[in-house]
């Protein structure tokens, strides 16, 4: 089986989305085979690869709620070695709907593991939030990314996430680990400076040597439909996430079989 990987944060607009569509675009073009799943209701990452939500007939909702194969709701993308699992504007209620599902935290993990072995990586995009669609991401995942962005309210938001993860280990899946916290919209300035400083002086090899920096390129890329590859090769952008892919890579190639 290739690994799980859960893309979290409970804060929005810290480059989660962007981190979970590029980084999994990343690993693909590198011919690691990759399936990227939407459970975010707004579902951005697939109209970043593409393809607009609810232009699927079968989604990630079908799959949670309806007990639906995943391999039904997988959708090819421009990229030969990345799918999709798209959402669906009906998430918007799936967390109440959820709630009263039996084993209602363990959803998705029953359906991803029925594709896992398929893929080198399997690649989780959560809400905004640390909800039921977000517990469903860290019961399914062997591990979590944590985009972080440089500022000054980023170690609160931190300690949350981190809490989190532990009351999921303890509850529901005990094997569960934090695979690094990625440094996103990075500006040289002396407070980013200043926070990545304390967050490697905190969480030391948590934390991923690339960083990600703000950059136009990367604002773009998603309008036109396109991870940050096919639209500005040569961007810093671009050039950060495929860095950021071989670190992965290089973490976890041995446990995925990859180089």
């Amino acid at each position: 089986m290739g690994r799980i990987l859960t893309i979290a944060n409970q804060k929005g607009g810290v480059g989660k989305t962007t981190t979970a569509v590029n980084l999994a675009a990343s690993l693909a073009a590198a011919e690691h085979r990759t399936l990227l799943v939407d459970v975010d209701p707004q579902g951005n990452a697939g109209s970043a690869l593409g393809i607009r939500r609810d232009e699927s007939e079968k989604s990630i909702y079908e799959v949670l709620l309806d007990d639906q194969p995943l391999s039904e709701a997988v959708r090819k993308t421009e990229l030969k070695f990345l799918d999709l699992v798209p959402a669906s504007r009906h998430l918007v209620g799936a967390e109440l709907e959820l709630a009263e599902l039996d084993a209602r935290e363990s959803r998705l993990k029953r359906a991803v593991d029925t594709l896992a072995p398929s893929y080198e990586y399997v690649v989780i995009d959560c809400p905004p939030s640390l909800g039921l669609l977000t517990l469903n991401g860290l019961v399914a995942a062997q591990g979590v990314i944590i985009p972080l962005q440089c500022e000054y309210y980023a170690l609160e938001g931190l300690a949350d996430v981190l809490k989190t993860i532990e009351l999921v280990r303890a509850a529901a899946n005990p094997g569960l680990t934090v695979d690094g916290i990625v440094l996103t919209m990075f500006s040289p300035n002396n407070l980013a400076n200043q926070v990545a400083d304390e967050i490697r002086k905190t969480f030391a090899s948590q934390v991923f040597q690339t960083v990600i920096p703000r950059n136009v390129r990367l604002s773009e890329a998603p309008s036109h439909g396109k991870p940050i590859l096919l639209y500005d090769v040569t961007s810093k952008g671009c050039q950060s996430y495929l860095e950021l892919a071989r670190e992965v890579a290089a973490r976890f190639g041995a446990e995925g079989g990859l180089a």
